[in-house]
C-alpha cells in the first residue's frame, strides 16, 4: 500500500503521469475512516456523524500522534485540525479510576472551547468519558464544582485553565496527554504568560501535541523550550491560502463609502450566508446599526463586550439559518467550524497579513467554494501588500459599481488616523530658492568658552552663601 503521507509530498510531481482513473484506483490510498482501525464505539460514532473520508492532516498526523512522540501540526485554517488528534487520542483510550482531567486541550477562545466539547462529546456517545470545557466570563465557582465531580477531558482557555489550577482544583497529577490548539492565536492574544505557568505545573512524562495554522518565531521559540524533539506534520506552507476561496477587492476612499458598498452587495440573494469582520469592536457596532436600518433582525453582533450567552446563541441562530450573517472582530477569524459561508467580506482590512489568511478561510471549507471579498482604504493598502506576499498570490481588484454613492466625509476616527500618518511619513523638505541664510549674529560658534551669563537661583538655595561670595569678589 502507498501511504498517504507520500501521496500528499510527492502528487504534484507524479499525479501529471496518471492519465486514468483506473490507475488510480490501483493505487491503494488510505481514504476512509476504517482503516484507522478504531474502536467499533469509536467508529460508531463517526459514521453517525456522516463523516467517511479523513482529510490530509487528519491522515498525515494519525500514525505519528499514536506513536507518542511530541507533534507539531501546522496545517490551514478549515482543514479539520480538530479530529486529526482527538480521533488518535480517542483511539487510544482506556479506562483509568481516577477523576482527575488525563487529556487537558487549551484553546484560545471560549467559543471554541464549546466547539471542541461538543465534537468530544459526538465521539465519545458510545464511550464513557466525562468532558468538561472551562472559560472566564462564568461563574468560577460553578466550574470548580463541575471540575470536582470527575472529569476525564479537560478543554478550556489558558486564563480560566491558570486560575483554578493555582487554587488547586485543577490537577495535572494524572495527565497524559497536553494538545494546545491554535496556538499562534493564544500567543497574538497575550497568553504566553499561562501557557508558560501552565507548562511549568505539569510533571512527569506525557505526550504534547500543538497545532497552528503558522509558524512564528514565537511559535518556534516555546517548542524548543518545552517539547522533546517534536515530529512536525506539515500540510502546506505558512500563509498558503486556501485555492477554492475566489479572492476580491475595492478601493474605497473612506468608512462610509465602505458602508454604500456593503449595503449595496447585500441586495443581492448570493449574498446568503455571511461573515462581515472589522479590526475593532466599534467599528463592528456602527455597521451593525446602519444594517439594521436596511435589513432588519438579519445580522448578529459577536465581539468582546457582547455576553456568552448572547455570543453562543447568535452562532447558534447563525448556524441554523435564522439569521443571515454576523459582523465581528477577529474573534470568530480562527478554529470555529460553521458550515456552508457563502462571502467572507473584510469590511477593514486586517492589521496583521496572516489573520487575513484565517478571516477567509472561513468559507471554502471541507472541498467548497468561496469568496472572499476586502473592502481596502488608502491607508490599508500596505497590509493588502504584505498579505499579497505572504500568499504569493494577487488580490483581484473590481471597480466600484456605478450604483455606489462615494462619500466624502470622514469620521472622526478617520480623521486621526490621517494625522497619524502624515505625522509618521512626512516628507524632507528641500531647500529651494525661498531658503534664507542665517544673520551673521546668528551664525557665532560656542567654542566652550566660560559663560558670562549669572547662574539662577531658585528659591531653595541658600542667600547667605550667595552674599558671602559677593562680598569676597567685590574684595577681590
Amino acid at each position: 500500500m502507498i501511504r498517504f503521507d507520500f501521496w500528499i509530498d510527492k502528487t504534484y510531481s507524479f499525479k501529471s503521469h496518471l492519465n486514468s482513473l483506473s490507475l488510480l484506483q490501483n493505487l491503494q490510498i488510505m481514504n476512509t475512516f476504517e482503516q484507522f482501525n478504531l474502536p467499533k464505539s469509536l467508529q460508531k460514532a463517526v459514521d453517525e456523524l456522516g463523516l467517511t473520508t479523513p482529510t490530509p492532516i487528519q491522515e498525515k498526523s494519525f500514525s505519528v500522534i499514536m506513536s507518542g512522540r511530541d507533534v507539531m501540526g501546522i496545517a490551514q485554517t478549515g482543514t479539520g485540525k480538530t479530529l486529526a488528534y482527538l480521533l488518535p487520542l480517542l483511539k487510544q483510550w482506556k479506562f483509568i479510576n481516577t477523576d482527575s482531567a488525563r487529556i487537558v486541550i487549551l484553546v484560545p477562545t471560549r467559543e471554541l472551547v464549546v466547539q471542541i466539547v461538543d465534537v468530544i462529546n459526538s465521539l465519545t456517545q458510545h464511550m464513557s468519558v466525562r468532558t468538561l470545557g472551562i472559560y472566564g466570563g462564568v461563574n468560577i465557582n460553578t466550574q470548580k464544582t463541575a471540575v470536582r465531580e470527575g472529569i476525564d477531558i479537560l478543554v478550556g482557555t489558558p486564563g480560566r485553565t491558570m486560575d483554578l489550577a493555582l487554587d488547586n482544583v485543577v490537577r495535572f497529577d494524572s495527565i497524559q496527554k497536553l494538545v494546545i490548539d491554535e496556538f499562534d492565536e493564544i500567543l497574538n492574544l497575550g497568553f504566553r504568560t499561562q501557557v508558560t505557568a501552565i507548562l511549568a505545573m505539569l510533571k512527569g512524562k506525557r505526550q504534547n501535541i500543538l497545532f497552528s495554522a503558522t509558524m512564528t518565531d514565537e511559535v518556534d521559540a516555546m517548542l524548543d523550550e518545552h517539547f522533546d524533539f517534536p515530529v512536525e506534520v506539515s500540510l502546506a506552507a505558512s500563509g498558503t491560502p486556501l485555492e477554492k476561496i475566489q479572492q476580491l477587492a475595492y478601493f474605497t476612499p473612506n468608512f462610509l463609502t465602505k458602508l454604500n458598498l456593503l449595503k449595496d452587495l447585500l441586495k443581492d440573494d448570493a449574498f446568503e450566508r455571511v461573515l462581515i469582520f472589522a479590526n475593532n469592536k466599534k467599528s463592528v457596532d456602527l455597521i451593525a446599526n446602519s444594517l439594521e436600518e436596511l435589513f432588519p433582525e438579519q445580522f448578529g453582533v459577536i465581539h468582546s463586550n457582547k455576553s456568552q450567552n448572547y455570543r453562543l446563541n447568535t452562532m447558534a441562530s447563525f448556524q441554523a439559518g435564522e439569521i443571515r450573517g454576523i459582523v465581528t472582530t477577529d474573534v470568530m477569524a480562527r478554529g470555529l467550524d460553521i458550515s456552508d459561508i457563502s462571502h467572507v467580506i473584510n469590511f477593514e482590512f486586517t492589521e496583521i497579513p496572516e489573520q487575513y489568511i484565517h478571516r477567509i478561510g472561513r468559507t471554502g471549507r471541507a472541498d467548497k467554494s468561496g469568496i472572499a471579498i476586502s473592502f481596502i482604504a488608502p491607508h490599508e493598502e500596505e497590509i493588502q501588500i504584505e498579505a499579497e506576499m505572504l500568499m504569493e498570490k494577487e488580490i483581484e481588484i473590481l471597480d466600484l459599481p456605478e450604483t455606489v454613492e462615494v462619500a466624502v466625509r470622514l469620521l472622526e476616527f478617520e480623521k486621526d488616523k490621517k494625522k497619524v500618518k502624515q505625522l509618521l511619513k512626512r516628507p524632507t523638505q528641500e531647500r529651494g530658492d525661498a531658503f534664507h541664510e542665517k544673520a551673521a549674529k546668528n551664525k557665532k560658534i560656542n567654542l566652550g568658552g566660560p559663560s558670562k551669563t549669572k547662574k539662577k537661583t531658585g528659591t531653595s538655595v541658600n542667600r547667605n552663601i550667595l552674599k558671602n561670595r559677593a562680598a569676597k569678589r567685590k574684595k577681590k
